[in-house]
């Protein structure tokens, strides 16, 4: 006869679930397309829980950017001490970072908390041309955060900028431009290519010996609000899952795709209007019902 279990017998413990974790350090889009509302929206619809660390707010919408009001950096460094002191970050997005002393001090809290897998998206200027770096910060963001991110991610006004060079010298040469961007610390570039024009959407990879690209057709809509801040985010969300930078940029890359694809047809707002963050979990006809 089998043996009775006593009542008090202690119930067997659950394992701890660890949940890919992410934190995007970046500035706030009060109109909820871009920022740090775009990267929670990307992190949360990849797997990943999402913590942020506020850099600067804004006041836009899908027709630009009114004002922009920045916290003291004291503040910043409070949000990056009480973010990273309790949760085991997987990887970091960096966006809007638009003065140096915020720079300064994100970059001394990711030595010091030993962050890893850094996708740093050198935010330069609005998808409506509203400034969002201080041309004395640009030195900074180089000669500061370059050395700690595993990828950078500028298009090609922004690695113009990097370069000091014309845009047309990055347009026509983005395989020099990637090299002079490797040269410049950064260890890997995604050079994105979506103000290039034309037929395909190509974005290219290279950390210093190997090359991929990434094409897409291009997909005619107004709806392009936000793209650079959740592809980066969709990086940062792959790498807190354990995916190898290649790979992470490939699924990225394929994950932006239909996330514009599946919002071609909204209607949000008066100007560009944003990407389809939850195209995988509400589909346009959904969302109509």
């Amino acid at each position: 006869m089998a043996r009775a279990v006593p009542a008090a017998y202690p119930p067997r413990m659950p394992q701890p679930v660890l949940v890919p974790t992410a934190l995007t350090i970046a500035g706030s889009d009060s109109s909820g397309g871009a920022g740090i509302q775009a990267d929670l929206k990307t992190f949360a619809a990849l797997g990943v829980y999402g913590a942020s660390v506020l850099t600067a707010l804004t006041a836009q919408n899908t027709t630009g950017v009114r004002a922009i009001h920045d916290p003291p950096v004291e503040f910043v460094a409070a949000q990056l001490d009480s973010v990273f002191e309790d949760l085991r970050i997987d990887a970091v997005k960096l966006g809007m970072l638009s003065r140096a002393a915020v720079i300064e001090c994100v970059g001394e809290r990711l030595v010091r908390f030993a962050a890893k897998n850094v996708v740093l998206d050198p935010v330069m200027v609005s998808k409506s041309g509203a400034r969002l770096l201080a041309p004395e910060a640009v030195a900074a963001l180089k000669s500061v955060l370059f050395p700690l991110a595993a990828v950078i991610t500028p298009n090609l006004p922004e690695a113009a900028v990097l370069l000091g060079v014309p845009e047309i010298e990055v347009h026509t040469q983005p395989e020099w431009a990637c090299r002079e961007l490797v040269k410049l610390g950064a260890r890997t570039v995604v050079l994105k290519g979506g103000h290039a024009g034309g037929r395909f959407s190509e974005d290219l990879f290279h950390d210093g010996s190997q090359w991929m690209r990434l094409p897409a057709q291009r997909i005619a809509t107004d709806n392009t609000h936000g793209t650079g801040c959740t592809f980066s985010s969709a990086i940062t969300a792959h790498l807190a899952r354990g995916a190898k930078l290649e790979r992470a940029v490939a699924l990225a890359k394929d994950w932006l795709t239909e996330a514009i694809h599946g919002a071609r047809d909204w209607k949000l707002g008066h100007g560009q209007g944003p990407v389809h963050h939850f195209h995988a979990l509400w589909p346009n006809e959904a969302a109509k019902s």
